[in-house]
């Protein structure tokens, strides 16, 4: 499918996302290295079992991903540059962590992630909510019914129901949106706290890198575009996700 307009931003996409990365990973003088050269691999997460609100792994707190979480972004950086774009820092922190906890081999900005948070959510704060320091915000967020209506419809399941609370149709969850049965394929646990929850920006943040780097490096060619329309089918979409990143990396670059 051809994404009219989109696939021509691809130069400006990998200056921005490059913008992003590099932001990390040259501010060395500040700490912000990458977990990979820190803390070995973790492995995948455990299986895991689904309640209301929450999805607790079958394993303990992985010390590993607690050590790489921490390891992956200073406060100080992400302080300073959550103040200038405007950001939440639990959200900056969040994005800035995935960006580098992201899988081997794909280059992926936080300033992507920050343009998906913003388009999805306003970092978690859509409706006057407030993000913790927990990473989640103080009002679940429910996209609206997928009924068949304005959305596709998607029926819901006696596992997804537990998300959302509606036992006819699903509903996107939580600060970057996931319907349930995709939250099913990219649970990740992002923080180390033994949980992989939708509603937690940590997790889900590192939960999108992962998805998003299923369609390759990030910025290489037109695969920034390609991966942003395969989580929203809208060109539309992609050029509001362009925008927002691309205004985070100017007020920070």
């Amino acid at each position: 499918m051809r994404l009219p307009h989109v696939l021509g931003i691809a130069g400006g996409v990998a200056l921005l996302s490059a913008t992003g990365f590099a932001a990390q990973q040259t501010a060395h003088r500040d700490q912000v290295l990458s977990a990979y050269e820190i803390v070995p691999d973790a492995p995948a997460p455990a299986t895991v079992v689904a309640e209301v609100a929450r999805v607790k792994s079958a394993e303990p707190r992985d010390a590993t991903v607690v050590a790489r979480a921490a390891a992956a972004v200073d406060p100080r950086w992400a302080r300073r540059t959550a103040d200038a774009a405007g950001i939440p820092p639990p959200a900056l922190t969040a994005y800035a962590r995935a960006s580098v906890l992201a899988p081997r081999g794909c280059r992926i900005g936080w300033t992507t992630l920050a343009g998906i948070g913003w388009v999805e959510s306003q970092h978690g704060t859509i409706g006057d909510r407030v993000l913790g320091e927990d990473g989640r915000s103080s009002e679940p967020i429910l996209g609206p019914s997928l009924d068949g209506g304005a959305y596709a419809a998607v029926p819901a399941t006696r596992e997804s129901t537990r998300w959302h609370g509606d036992p006819d149709w699903d509903h996107a969850v939580g600060p970057m949106q996931f319907i349930p049965s995709t939250w099913r394929t990219w649970h990740t646990d992002g923080d180390g706290d033994g949980v992989a929850d939708p509603n937690d920006i940590d997790d889900a943040s590192l939960a999108t890198a992962r998805y998003l780097c299923e369609s390759g490096d990030l910025m290489v060619g037109d695969t920034w575009s390609r991966s942003v329309f395969g989580y929203n089918h809208s060109a539309d979409y992609v050029l509001e996700v362009y925008a927002a990143a691309d205004a985070y990396a100017g007020r920070t670059g």
